[in-house]
């Protein structure tokens, strides 16, 4: 796959896929929390940014960026900058404002609650790989936000979902998935699910073989598809 171009604008980066656009664009929020001081930062990790070149290989604009989920009090920080790059993304000329995909990591999972609570039109997909889905009993976050299983229990209309579960995930994170499946049962369009059976947490940086990589082409296909969609 040959190295997309690179545009930084502060914390947010893109990776631009050919022609002048409009393009549809998938923002890709990592997990943590992530010491501050940690080097490289999130944005250019090799797993999310390969992600970013696949999108901007498909014709989508592929967007990182280092949030501060730097411990675990910081989600409303961390928030605040997920919002500020999708707001920098949506005006920036090349993209189409109207075809958004935002897809979370790990702990970056608990992030996808406001988003699930209260989906923008221009919304087309949500996306979670190994993701966390509500917070964990020792993590102290009592405040009763950042929890994508009671915003899903109690969530309107929502765009699709693809959901990708690794099948050796800790057994800890897997009851919050399994938690967030129960809260929608029963929704339309429902959550689409890609199992990796073989799989651990974090598996494409830990394996490249045949499972994994196919994992990643089917969750990015299935995004795609949605984004591509038109109203």
């Amino acid at each position: 796959m040959a190295e997309r171009p690179r545009e930084r604008h502060g914390a947010v980066d893109l990776r631009l896929p050919d022609g002048d656009g409009p393009h549809p664009a998938v923002v890709f929020v990592h997990g943590g929390p992530v010491p501050a001081d940690a080097r490289p930062t999130p944005r250019d990790w090799p797993t999310l940014r390969g992600y970013a070149q696949y999108a901007a290989s498909e014709g989508v604009l592929g967007v990182t960026l280092d949030h501060r989920l730097h411990d675990l009090s910081a989600y409303p920080l961390a928030a605040a900058d997920v919002a500020a790059a999708v707001e920098l993304v949506r005006k920036d000329p090349r993209v189409d404002p109207d075809r958004i995909a935002l897809w979370f990591f790990s702990g970056g999972g608990l992030l996808s609650a406001d988003w699930i609570a209260a989906p923008p039109p221009w919304l087309r997909c949500l996306a979670a790989t190994y993701p966390v889905l509500a917070p964990l009993p020792d993590w102290g976050l009592n405040d009763g936000g950042f929890r994508p299983v009671a915003a899903m229990a109690d969530a309107g209309d929502l765009p699709p979902f693809v959901l990708t579960r690794a099948g050796r995930e800790s057994p800890e994170i897997a009851a919050t998935v399994e938690q967030f499946l129960a809260a929608a049962e029963g929704r339309e369009p429902g959550v689409g699910i890609i199992d990796v059976p073989n799989a651990p947490h974090a598996f494409e940086t830990l394996d490249h073989g045949q499972e994994s990589r196919e994992a990643v082409q089917r969750a990015m296909r299935t995004v795609l598809a949605h984004l591509q969609r038109r109203a």
